[in-house]
């Protein structure tokens, strides 16, 4: 830094962020952020978001445009990559609004190759991104526990740890823009195996006569735990209250774009191939706003719950 004034500016941009999508995840972070002493912007299209969030001591602009008046650091949670690439690349978007040397953190689950060409895009104009997919739905986000999966350059990481550390209990840097967004899709596609084999376990401990619960706890007390059995059968699925903050819809998408991912690697994995198919039959029975733990209903009807 040349001058005292320069060292204030950035002390102060490592504690002012911008958030772009205020919904349920963007919300919780954002609480964890300002209980961390994080000076907070943030912007949604949805008024309700909007009100919830200035609720907190967000302090809510009308458009990205504003947003990038305030911060040269801002966190993106959106639905997919069609929504990122429109706040990215829009006409009022941030490439055309963000000042010099701005930041993208993007913690949405989105596709590998769209990051890759965004990140391009971005550093082409002297701005960076990383991809920093998260794990640990709304409770995690407003905990401060998540894990977050990163891809992007050193610089990049190094630059945005005062808030990914803030935001997560583990973080790991997989490499280059994208990376993080791949592992993110892989670990979806676990969590979606998980729940259906989870869900058969269970099912065939009932028919041979097995406590549900206390055969999870057998089973989380042996090799055959995941988070699934420790943490979603507990908490959402044997007192049937689905409603971990995560759609059907979102892991259908997020499934799509992991076999999308396995088929671009030429790899034949029939597993996954079944676990797709599965989830993507659901759609006949599960509407797309159900929570996704309710997958499980599709298992052994009458024999699981």
């Amino acid at each position: 830094m040349n001058s005292a004034h320069q060292r204030r500016q950035y002390q102060m941009s490592q504690q002012t962020i911008g958030v772009i999508g205020l919904g349920n995840m963007g919300n919780g972070m954002c609480q964890t952020l300002l209980r961390n002493g994080f000076k907070v912007y943030g912007t949604d299209l949805g008024v309700a978001q909007q009100a919830s969030a200035r609720a907190l001591g967000v302090a809510v602009v009308e458009s990205i445009a504003a947003l990038c008046e305030q911060v040269d650091v801002i966190l993106l949670s959106l639905p997919a990559a069609k929504q990122v690439q429109e706040v990215l690349l829009g006409e009022q978007g941030v490439l055309n609004c963000a000042q010099a040397q701005t930041l993208v953190i993007d913690t949405s689950t989105s596709e590998p190759d769209v990051t890759r060409s965004l990140a391009k895009s971005l550093a082409e104009r002297g701005l960076a991104l990383l991809d920093a997919p998260v794990s640990g739905g709304p409770a995690g986000a407003a905990g401060g526990t998540m894990v977050m999966l990163v891809g992007g350059t050193e610089a990049s990481l190094l630059r945005a740890l005062p808030f990914l550390t803030t935001l997560s209990s583990k973080l790991v840097h997989l490499g280059p823009s994208g990376n993080g967004h791949a592992a993110k899709l892989i670990n979806n596609l676990l969590c979606a195996a998980h729940l259906v084999s989870t869900a058969e376990a269970v099912a065939l401990g009932r028919k041979a006569g097995l406590d549900p619960a206390a055969l999870l706890d057998g089973l989380n007390a042996g090799s055959g735990r995941s988070a699934i059995s420790e943490v979603n059968f507990p908490r959402w699925i044997l007192n049937e209250g689905f409603d971990s903050g995560f759609t059907m819809q979102l892991m259908r998408k997020d499934l799509r774009l992991a076999l999308e991912l396995i088929e671009q690697t030429g790899l034949q994995l029939p597993l996954a191939q079944l676990v797709g198919a599965q989830w993507a039959a659901s759609e006949a029975t599960l509407a797309d706003q159900d929570d996704f733990n309710c997958i499980v209903k599709t298992v052994a009807p009458g024999d699981l719950l």
